[in-house]
């Protein structure tokens, strides 16, 4: 494969990408006393170390949501501060500093996963592989990403998780690195997926001078309806003793049921869905036919789990026909196990309710019916929703968004991310505000929650987004190989910012060995929503310069 040329500020192994502002500024001291004289009374320091090049942080016993240790980090300090956020509540972040020499003038910050409290300190170790001073926060809590339970009777705690912790830790970090280099970073930038997509969009909402550039993959951003939803979802194949309830054993049949009449239908048979709502799926294909004695074996389903089939591919609809949140799409079944695989609706949903919702963790997910979801709109705990589709302040000040999501994702119905999209077109494009200029919208055929492929899928899904170089390795940053803004998404970013080389396509890899990058399997090209690639009917399909971006939609159609 042929690596694409670039100008130096967007290689990140070019000497050139490297401040040349710091390389003889500051003597700042990598010790909690220097810290500290800079911080404001409400701030402290937890600890300081300095680490030589190609070295390891260990990262501290205590942060149970992020325990690996990141390796091959460039010269840094690295630092943690305590922040008091309210008289019951505070948050911490974690910076690396790379040495002043190595210091590419960035600001980058990086986001969560589910309810989690910790700093992620393996995606900061991506980050200052480009060269970027890096931060996290901890949301302001110590738990795992499915452990609601910190939230309760704590409004507090639930506003340093919906916005707080972030913003406040955007603040401070960029305080901390101007003293530290003795100039202000020239931009400031954002990655994160999941949570940390939701993150990267309620701070723009609210504070749209804290970032130049957001990369925000598979938002979480719709809490009220996301985390209800969940409940719902995961009721619609409970209990698990009914006769509609499928049992996880049959998820790959239906899932080879789905790639059997869907793949074909987007026009090319490749194990790849790349038009799920394309595919006209006939879910009674699976249906037993009599005498079956051992579903598992068969691979097929009864009439009744039909119907629970037809409840998971379809929206969540309620009173008087109100729109609650999108269905999975089809092709998502390989992750159907974390939301639909247990004897109990995941705890994302039913410990939302219980413990961020209603303070009161005897509370039934039995008893769920849309008045939950009314309450959750209602109250809003924490202002952790993001739906604010006025990001017209964000485009005034030049701001660059740029989205994704996974099509095979089967933990946030990728639909919502289309909805997002659509309520911020139909928001501002009135206003004469034309989003392609500075917001652009990427679905990834086969790509599951942030990261990954199925097995028997292989779909080009690595393009450095959000968390995705902590699934290939510790000390990993952009894409191996291919450090270009065509096949990474944050230099992507970074061009479409610095110099307005707006992204076209993305080139997404897959190699044969993810963890080992040896050779490269597939890449395909990622298209600006409403967009899709093509295969050119030339060339093989696994190199992405035979494939083209086109519409769904023709373009030029008149009607009389």
């Amino acid at each position: 494969m042929k690596l694409t040329a670039l100008p130096p500020l967007l290689h990140p192994l070019l000497p050139l990408f490297i401040s040349t502002a710091t390389a003889t500024a500051t003597s700042f001291a990598c010790t909690p006393s220097a810290f500290t004289a800079i911080l404001p009374p409400h701030a402290s320091v937890a600890f300081t170390q300095s680490l030589p090049a190609n070295s390891t942080f260990q990262v501290p016993a205590g942060d149970i949501a992020y325990p690996t240790s990141p390796t091959q980090l460039r010269a840094l300090c690295a630092v943690q501060i305590n922040v008091t956020s309210s008289a019951s509540s505070a948050f911490s972040f974690g910076l690396f500093l790379p040495e002043p020499g190595e210091w590419n003038e960035r600001f980058l910050a990086v986001g969560n996963g589910g309810f989690a409290g910790g700093i992620n300190w393996l995606d900061m170790a991506a980050g200052v592989g480009y060269g970027f001073a890096a931060m996290s926060t901890d949301t302001g809590h110590n738990s795992t990403s499915g452990d609601i339970t910190w939230a309760l009777n704590a409004p507090e705690k639930k506003i340093d998780f919906g916005y707080r912790a972030m913003h406040g830790s955007v603040v401070l970090a960029k305080q901390v690195i101007e003293a530290y280099y003795a100039c202000q970073p020239k931009y400031s930038y954002y990655s994160g997926c999941s949570t940390g997509g939701r993150q990267g969009l309620k701070d723009i909402q609210l504070y749209p001078e804290d970032f130049d550039g957001v990369l925000a993959g598979a938002p979480a951003w719709w809490t009220s309806h996301l985390q209800t939803w969940t409940v719902k979802l995961g009721l619609y194949n409970l209990p698990n003793t009914s006769a509609h309830h499928i049992p996880p054993a049959l998820f790959p049949a239906i899932g080879a049921e789905v790639l059997k009449q869907c793949d074909g239908q987007d026009g090319l048979v490749d194990n790849i869905i790349s038009d799920p709502q394309g595919c006209d799926f006939f879910p009674e294909a699976l249906l037993c036919k009599g005498n079956v004695t051992n579903q598992t074996a068969q691979g097929c389903l009864t009439a009744a789990q039909i119907g629970t089939l037809y409840h998971i591919y379809n929206d969540y609809v309620d009173t008087n026909q109100t729109f609650v949140f999108p269905h999975l799409e089809l092709g998502s079944e390989a992750q159907w196990p974390v939301l639909l695989g247990s004897y109990e609706p995941n705890s994302l949903g039913f410990e939302y309710v219980q413990y961020f919702l209603l303070n009161d963790p005897s509370w039934d997910f039995y008893t769920f019916n849309y008045s939950i979801v009314e309450l959750a709109d209602k109250l809003q705990p924490g202002n952790a929703t993001a739906d604010d589709f006025d990001l017209e302040p964000f485009y005034r000040r030049g701001g660059k968004l740029l989205q994704y999501h996974g099509l095979a994702d089967g933990l946030i119905a990728t639909g919502s991310s289309v909805y997002f999209y659509k309520e911020v077109l139909k928001t501002l494009l009135p206003r004469g505000v034309e989003l392609d200029s500075w917001y652009r919208f990427f679905l990834v055929p086969g790509m599951q929650h942030c990261a990954g492929t199925p097995a028997d899928v292989n779909a080009p899904w690595y393009f450095a987004g959000a968390n995705q170089a902590a699934a290939i390795g510790t000390g990993v940053h952009s894409v191996p190989g291919f450090a270009d803004a065509e096949h990474d998404a944050l230099l992507a970013l970074m061009a479409w910012t610095e110099q307005g080389a707006a992204p076209e396509r993305l080139v997404a890899t897959k190699w044969h060995n993810d963890t080992l990058r040896d050779s490269v399997l597939r890449q395909r090209p990622l298209c600006p929503y409403p967009r899709q690639a093509r295969y050119g009917g030339r060339g093989s399909v696994d190199e992405a310069g035979n494939w083209g971006c086109e519409y769904i939609y023709n373009v030029n159609a008149q009607y009389e």
